[in-house]
């Protein structure tokens, strides 16, 4: 089992970067927010010439079937530039309803359509996402629950606290697969959702660290950059270290879901604990260190503020996934010394 990154996720992480950077993201976030997708779809475009939709859809479907560290290396890069859209949902979660489908027609044109990037996807999976994210700009949208996929339709639109993304309620109007197969399969996507909005997240936090650091080094009080004083200094190594700590247990996760360990589910649950956490703390810092110019939506600082907010309760919330943790401890029988 590999728990870190390999030589090529390294590469391909920094060749997201380097093309997101150049992208103005943040701009199509901004035009996103008011309804006008253009600008987000032309970088969802860019994501699929990298190969980003194509990450968790089969093989045989003109996809990479590539491990959920893979999907996880690509989510906190997309998480890192704030990228708008339905991340988790169309990335690592649809692909694995869609192939679960029996109507292998239908399962192979949407599966092709992902991708190519010509089909971008959203999904309900109560009770941790009661609502499809972005259902306005997905071509496809899925609602699943215990053992059943439906094909949905959205309906009442509700604004998130992220600008850059709306969640509609859903109703499933075509059952596209129900069975314990599928059961197993929703569960399944429950956790590669939750793994991926936490590589969003970790990213986000990543982003609120650099921007607080660039600020602190770039206003003056006193004389002197805020940075230069030592009670700064300590916050920002408080989100340092809680980012860098986060980060195993994302990676750790990641491997266990690929590798079906009795305990991924819990893993998955702690890293959504951690990495919510420290992208709170990073957002809670970088208020302080840029002031109130922080709270303001001219700054590109709130893209991030708001979008670690929504994130941290997508995908179940830090008191569900706790209590998951805490469930599988109490279950664990501990190991015999004899």
């Amino acid at each position: 089992m590999r728990l870190t990154r390999s030589a090529e996720q390294e590469q391909f992480a920094a060749s997201l970067h380097e093309m997101l950077a150049a992208a103005d993201v943040p701009g199509a976030a901004r035009r996103w927010a008011s309804g006008d997708h253009a600008g987000g779809l032309a970088v969802w475009r860019k994501l699929a010439g990298a190969g980003v939709t194509a990450l968790a859809v089969p093989q045989g479907w003109g996809g990479l079937g590539a491990s959920p560290l893979d999907i996880v290396v690509a989510c906190e890069e997309l998480g890192h530039h704030a990228v708008p859209g339905p991340v988790a949902e169309s990335v690592a979660a649809a692909p694995w309803l869609i192939a679960a489908l029996t109507e292998e027609i239908l399962a192979a044109r949407w599966l092709s359509g992902l991708a190519s990037g010509d089909l971008i996807a959203t999904v309900a999976l109560p009770p941790w996402l009661p609502y499809a994210a972005d259902a306005d700009a997905a071509g496809l949208v899925l609602l699943a629950e215990a053992d059943t996929v439906w094909l949905a339709e959205p309906g009442a639109r509700h604004r998130s606290v992220d600008r850059a993304r709306y969640l509609f309620e859903v109703d499933g109007h075509q059952i596209l697969a129900r069975g314990p197969a599928v059961a197993r399969v929703i569960a399944w996507v429950m956790d590669v959702g939750a793994l991926a909005c936490a590589a969003q997240l970790l990213g986000a936090g990543r982003a609120l660290l650099e921007a607080s650091v660039r600020h602190a080094g770039q206003r003056i009080q006193f004389g002197q950059p805020v940075g230069a004083f030592q009670a700064v200094k300590h916050h920002l190594a408080d989100v340092a270290i809680a980012l860098e700590f986060a980060r195993p247990l994302l990676e750790a996760a990641a491997a266990a879901l690929e590798a079906g360990d009795q305990g991924a589910a819990r893993d998955v649950s702690a890293a959504k604990v951690a990495c919510a956490d420290a992208a709170r703390g990073a957002a809670r810092t970088a208020l302080q260190v840029h002031g109130a110019i922080g709270y303001t939506e001219e700054h590109d600082l709130h893209l991030w503020l708001t979008k670690v907010h929504a994130l941290a309760w997508a995908w179940g919330s830090q008191a569900e996934h706790r209590a998951r943790v805490i469930a599988s401890l109490a279950t664990t029988r501990p190991s015999s010394w004899t």
